[in-house]
């Protein structure tokens, strides 16, 4: 007997709904859904609560194979959700380009200065900047904060964001010549890349 219908067998020997087992173990109503469905398996927590709550043992309700799909599972949403941690904050160290003298000032001043002072250059591609580095700091904070949720769904949308606001951070500053940002940039994106490639 699989793991979806040990576990449907024994909430309806205890008289329980969905929604009773739910509140006991606290998890959602959908977890219990899905678990008795066969899309998918408890967390190694939930499989010990399951087990004290029914009075039986973890053995006796997952074998061996299914235990192994349990531990992966594990596994793969732990790592993604470091690897949201770490991608949000690559997303934040962008603030530092705020600080230190990686823009060109325009063609009358050779000298590289922080993105506050800035003086010759237009004063909308100057707000393009700082829109853009606000928004890959605003996503990097977010996405360091949806991390303590176990979403995993959360945890990618972050990371596409992520991706999607590096590309365009590099190509608005490759395209208007300010190459050290453009480097800082890209250096954190193939960063990103590499970390998300490795965990998959």
């Amino acid at each position: 007997m699989e793991f979806n219908e040990k576990l449907q067998e024994l909430r309806k020997r205890h008289s329980l709904t969905q929604e009773a087992l739910a509140e006991a173990l606290f998890v959602s109503r959908t977890a219990i859904s899905k678990w008795e469905s066969g899309r998918g398996y408890p967390s190694i927590d939930s499989l010990k609560a399951l087990s004290k709550f029914f009075s039986v043992s973890i053995d006796e309700l997952i074998c061996s194979d299914e235990m192994l799909s349990v531990a992966e599972n594990e596994r793969k949403v732990f790592a993604g959700k470091y690897l949201s941690l770490i991608c949000s904050a690559l997303d934040i160290l962008p603030a530092m380009l705020l600080f230190i003298p990686a823009f060109g000032n325009g063609s009358h001043s050779p000298v590289a200065v922080s993105l506050f002072n800035i003086t010759g250059l237009n004063p909308w591609v100057k707000a393009v900047f700082a829109v853009m580095l606000a928004l890959s700091i605003l996503n990097g904070i977010c996405g360091i904060i949806l991390a303590s949720f176990d979403q995993p769904t959360w945890h990618r949308r972050s990371r596409t964001t992520g991706m999607v606001l590096s590309i365009a951070c590099v190509a608005v500053f490759l395209a208007t010549r300010q190459p050290y940002a453009g480097i800082v940039c890209f250096a954190l994106l193939v960063i990103k890349g590499f970390l998300i490639v490795q965990v998959k």
